[in-house]
Parts: structure tokens; C-alpha cells; sequence
């Protein structure tokens, strides 16, 4: 693990704190590290729910720092956007509800970790942006693409072409952003998201997820065969049987982890 990178887990929600100061840019430590955290994740069926945050209140993080790219060669850049790709597509590849709290700046990888979540929650006075075509780069982690997904082209060329910065107002009004938080509270409005996991199946959850995340690349026709599939594996777990009985007893479910 790395020293700037910090995780904690409170019952089914793991907490991943951004600790680089003074600006939580990413290392290739920390990046493998992110990686091999999340891969470990993946295995504690108990946690359906990740929330990653920073530890300072200026900045969420800046994204890569510059220095790693001065003078560099092509084998050295490519070493650092493998790492960066690695870890932020096992962050998108994580079975449960991954939300970015976002209460700083967010620019470069910054915003690429964010993007690779399900859900960014951000505060009014953030700073969300890919200024990387400025010295001379590009989005290199998912930027370029999940970028686009959620806001399309004309807003994605807007932020990576001519290098726009938005504040987490229009980041919410041009669906960058899915709450716009308080100033101080989008830990909070992240954990209060993450409660309402509590009242789903997990079994379902993991099962949604990917159904949801199969159509970026998968014709509909096949992702409707899946949808089908898994919802009669479903009914091959605990889970499925406790909803409808939780349902039909007028209870709450008790859902099971293993």
C-alpha cells in the first residue's frame, strides 16, 4: 500500500482517502497501490459500496504531477499510463457503487478517478477540468471516453480541446456531477448515498451493475439475453428468496454477505 493513500472500511462502505499533499497528484505507487486495494475489494462481498475523497479540502487531486513527464522517453510515459489505466478501469470494474466526493479541485487524473466512478458528488466551489492538451498531453486514463459518456461531445471537446474548467454548478447542469453538495458536505452526502445500499440485495446489486456498465459496448440485443441470465441466477442465492419473503412479511431484509 502507499503512504498517500489511506483506506478504511465502516460497515459495508470502504472509505479511500487521497493523501498527497499539497495537491493528492498520483504516483505510480499510489496508482498500483489503488489497483491492488481495489482488487482485494472486490473479494469482501461484505462491502458493496466504495467512496473516495481527499483529505485536504483544496484539492481532490491534481492528477499526475508534471515532473514524472519531464524529459521523459516513450517507455517511461508508457510505465505511468498503464498504471493509470490499470487502476482507474479496476475502479470501474468494482461490483459495487463507487462515488467520487469531490470538495477541490479535480483536473487531469483528478477528474479521470472520478470518472471512473458510478456517481461524482461535488461541492459548488470545485474545480473539474482535463487540461492536459496544455502542456502538451492527453487524457490518457479513460478521460477521453468516459468523459464524453456522461456529458457528450460538444461538452467533452469544450473541456479537453479548449481546456475549459467548470465549476461543480455547471459540472451538475451538464450531467458531469449527479448532486451538488453543500460546501463541507459531499463526504456526507456520499455516505448518506451509501445508506441506501443498505435496503438492496447485494447479490443484486453486483448483478445490476453490470448489466448497466455491458451496454457501453455490448449490442442490446446480447445485454437483454444477460439481463435475462442473471436474473435467474438470482435465484440461486439467499438473497432473492429473503427480499420476497422480507417483502411479502411486511420486514425489513435481512441481506446475507457471503
Amino acid at each position: 500500500m502507499s503512504d498517500n493513500l489511506h483506506i478504511s472500511i465502516k460497515e459495508h462502505t470502504a472509505f479511500v482517502t487521497l493523501d498527497n499533499p499539497p495537491a493528492n497528484t498520483w504516483t505510480l505507487e499510489s496508482l498500483k497501490a489503488l489497483q491492488a486495494m481495489l482488487v482485494e475489494l472486490k473479494q469482501n462481498k461484505r462491502v458493496t459500496a466504495l467512496i473516495i475523497h481527499a483529505a485536504s479540502e483544496r484539492f481532490f487531486s491534481a492528477g499526475a504531477d508534471l515532473n514524472v513527464f519531464n524529459n521523459a522517453s516513450e517507455k517511461e510515459a508508457k510505465v505511468m499510463a498503464d498504471a493509470f489505466g490499470a487502476a482507474f478501469e479496476t475502479l470501474t470494474d468494482f461490483s459495487g457503487l463507487s462515488i467520487a466526493a469531490i470538495d477541490g479541485y479535480a483536473m487531469g487524473g483528478g477528474l479521470e478517478v472520478a470518472l471512473a466512478c458510478d456517481i461524482r458528488i461535488a461541492e459548488p466551489q470545485a474545480v473539474l477540468a482535463l487540461p492536459e492538451a496544455s502542456v502538451g498531453l492527453l487524457p490518457c486514463a479513460g478521460g477521453t471516453q468516459n468523459l464524453t459518456l456522461l456529458v457528450g461531445e460538444g461538452w467533452a471537446k469544450r473541456m479537453i480541446l479548449c481546456g475549459e474548467k467548470i465549476d461543480g454548478k455547471q459540472a451538475l447542469e451538464i450531467g458531469l456531477i449527479e448532486q451538488l453538495a453543500n460546501q463541507g458536505q459531499s463526504l456526507q452526502a456520499a455516505e448518506a448515498m451509501t445508506l441506501k445500499l443498505q435496503s438492496q440485495s447485494p447479490d443484486a446489486i453486483r448483478a445490476c451493475k453490470k448489466l448497466i456498465q455491458m451496454g457501453r459496448h455490448a449490442p442490446t440485443h446480447s445485454v437483454l439475453a444477460m439481463e435475462r441470465e442473471l436474473f435467474v441466477q438470482l435465484f440461486s442465492g439467499k438473497n432473492q428468496q429473503e427480499g420476497v419473503a422480507a417483502f411479502l412479511a411486511k420486514r425489513k431484509p435481512q441481506w446475507h454477505y457471503d
